[in-house]
């Protein structure tokens, strides 16, 4: 493959994924490392891409992340296998963490487990788990517009006053080495305090998610079991050596 026709592909790639790893394009070009880091330079000095570690972003789209309307209408049949799967995990008289997102929000019509107690930082989740009369707190904090998930200082703070039997957390990115990522640190802080704070973690995540990296991460692979709607064979060995995953 010609230099501009890498650059093209290269390019395309982004545009496409919005973020691309290095190795990625060495088996997808038939170049070598050192060659595909050399595009990566010339075209970072032509303000076309972002470098980052193990491979490149579009300028900004590191910290790019859709809203709640945006996000409602993508992978949907996906989202629903997983919320199943998720709600399946629950038992009578547990305390949950529910990550705000709209994968966990779908999660929320499938809850058939009893006197069950909900903590999340997700503001369209109060109305679900209320029209469900399930028993419900919603951490205070700053809210942030676009996602509607409350985030910050204050959120932190009133997360310490819960201890969880299991947290529901959604992310952006599931990667085998740069593992569980989301494009806010804010949110990143969040989820890995409900971590902290739980007995068991699941990470809810499509598989459009696998294989890719956003800003933040926020958890080891090692440290939640993935929740996803399937596990393709490219990704199979590297994930589920290092954790449990549920799939249909």
């Amino acid at each position: 493959m010609l230099i501009e026709e890498r650059y093209k592909f290269i390019l395309q790639r982004l545009h496409d994924r919005g973020i691309v790893k290095l190795q990625e394009l060495v088996d997808l070009t038939g170049a070598s490392e050192s060659t595909i880091r050399r595009d990566l330079v010339d075209l970072e000095s032509r303000h076309l891409l972002k470098r980052i570690h193990g491979g490149a972003s579009l300028p900004g789209e590191r910290s790019k992340e859709l809203g709640m309307e945006e996000k409602t209408f993508k992978n949907v049949q996906e989202k629903e296998v997983i919320a199943r799967l998720a709600a399946a995990q629950l038992r009578d008289g547990e305390c949950i963490y529910l990550d705000a997102g709209t994968t966990t929000l779908r999660m929320i019509s499938y809850i058939e487990a009893k006197d069950i107690t909900v903590v999340t930082n997700g503001l369209s989740h109060i109305e679900a788990l209320v029209s469900k009369q399930i028993r419900s707190y919603l951490i205070g904090g700053m809210m942030k517009t676009h996602t509607k998930a409350v985030v910050g200082s204050i959120a932190l703070q009133n997360l310490d006053n819960f201890r969880f039997d299991k947290c529901f957390l959604g992310a952006n990115g599931v990667d085998p080495v740069m593992s569980y990522t989301t494009p806010d640190p804010e949110e990143a802080l969040i989820k890995r305090r409900a971590h902290e704070l739980s007995g068991q973690s699941f990470v809810l995540a499509d598989t459009s998610k696998l294989g890719e990296v956003t800003f933040a991460k926020f958890l080891d692979l090692e440290q939640a079991v993935l929740i996803t709607d399937k596990m393709p064979e490219r990704w199979r060995t590297s994930i589920t050596q290092k954790t449990k995953v549920i799939a249909e």
